[in-house]
């Protein structure tokens, strides 16, 4: 049974991290501008979170930047240009996706660089070049966490020997990433009862990224808190890929820390994400993705589904279901 302490009391080990740029970058190509990113930190500053994402570190030989916005590739000094010395209690992070990075060049020495913590982004199939990288980044002085993607379509036993090998590995944190928003809560309980006894045996930390395709972001991330889980990344109006992720205001305003605190966060979202949303970006919980989250399929249907402008749900379900 779940420890009622663990969602009542205030617990000091829980840290919030901010993906508003790394997850949100994937709905506008990275495209944001300096004021949003500015007022974003100044915001995560004011708002109490822990952590902040600044996006991707993309190896710029595979990635067109002349067809994306700087936060997917997080040049230090484009970090610096936003935080200057960053003499504050946030912390900033990247995410360096195995196989789409080029680790050993562009993540300098952590005396070299404003970033703290590097994230690792890894399926359970590519979990020995994941151990490689983290190997690097904890050699250059960073704390690192790594995210296993789409766990809902592995089975027990994979996860398992994976946890294993990451155990083993000076990573820090480990997430739980339900990349298909297709997990529901009385799952993800028993999900974070085997991450979160892999970090027990292996003293790391257990972290949750979680995507909302049914309605399910905040759900989830808060059964895992209550089940130990101590890392929580959220979005600023849940915004992220397809259908977003666990909603910023949602997840401070349950929280018990006194040090959190969701008016900034209000004059943040009606600033900014709301005129996101009046300009036409598009992301948050829809119909097409609530189809992929309960068929646990990838959301890239749904998105080119909406981007297309498409109204006929019934044969997008046809389509996507196999279904005549």
């Amino acid at each position: 049974m779940k420890d009622i302490s663990k969602l009542l009391d205030f617990r000091p080990s829980i840290k919030v991290v901010d993906a508003t740029l790394r997850d949100g970058g994937l709905v506008n190509d990275f495209y944001f501008t300096e004021e949003f990113v500015k007022d974003l930190y100044e915001t995560n500053v004011k708002a109490g979170v822990d952590y902040m994402e600044f996006g991707y570190k993309a190896d710029k030989e595979q990635f067109d930047v002349s067809k994306f916005g700087p936060w997917k590739f997080c040049n230090d000094d484009d970090i610096r240009k936003v935080v200057g010395d960053n003499d504050t209690n946030l912390k900033l992070a990247v995410m360096a996706d195995v196989g789409r990075c080029n680790y050993k060049q562009d993540i300098r020495p952590k005396s070299d660089s404003p970033v703290d913590l590097i994230r690792v982004a890894t399926y359970i199939k590519t979990i020995p070049a994941a151990i490689d990288m983290i190997e690097d980044a904890k050699s250059k002085g960073y704390e690192v966490s790594c995210n296993i993607m789409a766990i809902s379509t592995n089975q027990e036993s994979d996860i398992k020997a994976a946890l294993d090998l990451l155990g083993k590995s000076p990573v820090d944190v480990i997430y739980i990433v339900d990349s298909y928003g297709s997990i529901y809560p009385e799952e993800m309980a028993r999900v974070a009862d085997i991450y979160t006894a892999a970090g027990k045996k292996y003293n790391k930390k257990i972290g949750i990224h979680a995507h909302n395709n049914m309605q399910l972001a905040f759900a989830n991330t808060i059964e895992c808190c209550g089940d130990g889980v101590d890392y929580l990344d959220a979005t600023y109006g849940e915004m992220g890929r397809g259908a977003g992720n666990c909603a910023m205001e949602l997840l401070l305003g349950f929280l018990k820390n006194p040090k959190y605190s969701t008016f900034p966060v209000y004059q943040f979202l009606e600033k900014h994400i709301n005129k996101l949303r009046a300009d036409g970006v598009r992301w948050g919980y829809e119909h097409p993705y609530l189809l992929t989250g309960q068929l646990n399929q990838h959301p890239r249907t749904a998105i080119a589904y909406t981007k297309e402008n498409r109204k006929d749900l019934v044969e997008f379900y046809k389509e996507i279901s196999g279904q005549d």
